[in-house]
């Protein structure tokens, strides 16, 4: 038997086994690079989101930061309204002093009326009184005298 192989045999054998190899190697090299795929797109998928978070990070120390500002602006504002009503306190303070002043003075006044009134009506009783004697002794002497002179006539 001849061993000679002929040149295009040996060409049909040798891309048979390169391909049947090259496949298999190409199969290989596309299921380790799937996985480095993978891997390189959840590495590439964590960068994002540790981007956002930090930028969702950044974004809410800059909203906190406005907030807070608001809050000082309120708490200024609560606080000028505090001296305002602590301004309004002392109005209403220095009032009501007025106010007890005044009573004070109409209570010393009405009460001085009626110690005058009083020392009045006392003056107004003594004169009825001396009033009610003589008319008493008026109308009682004529009386005595017309009961004497009607006793004496009988």
């Amino acid at each position: 038997m001849e061993n000679t192989v002929t040149r295009a045999e040996m060409e049909q054998y040798f891309s048979k086994m390169l391909e049947s190899r090259l496949q298999k190697a190409m199969e290989e090299f596309v299921e380790r690079n799937e996985l480095r795929l993978k891997e390189l797109s959840l590495i590439e998928r964590i960068v994002r989101v540790e981007e956002e978070l930090k930028a969702m990070r950044e974004m809410f120390e800059v909203k906190f930061d406005a907030i807070d500002k608001r809050f000082e602006a309120v708490d200024k504002r609560f606080e000028a309204v505090d001296k305002r009503f602590e301004a309004v306190d002392k109005r209403f303070e220095s009032v009501d002093k007025r106010f007890e002043s005044l009573q004070r003075e109409m209570n010393a006044r009405f009460e001085s009326l009626q110690r005058e009134m009083n020392a009045r009506f006392e003056a107004m009783d003594k004169r009825f009184s001396v009033i009610q004697w003589m008319i008493g002794i008026i109308v009682g002497i004529p009386a005595i005298i017309i009961a004497i002179t009607q006793i004496v006539n009988l």
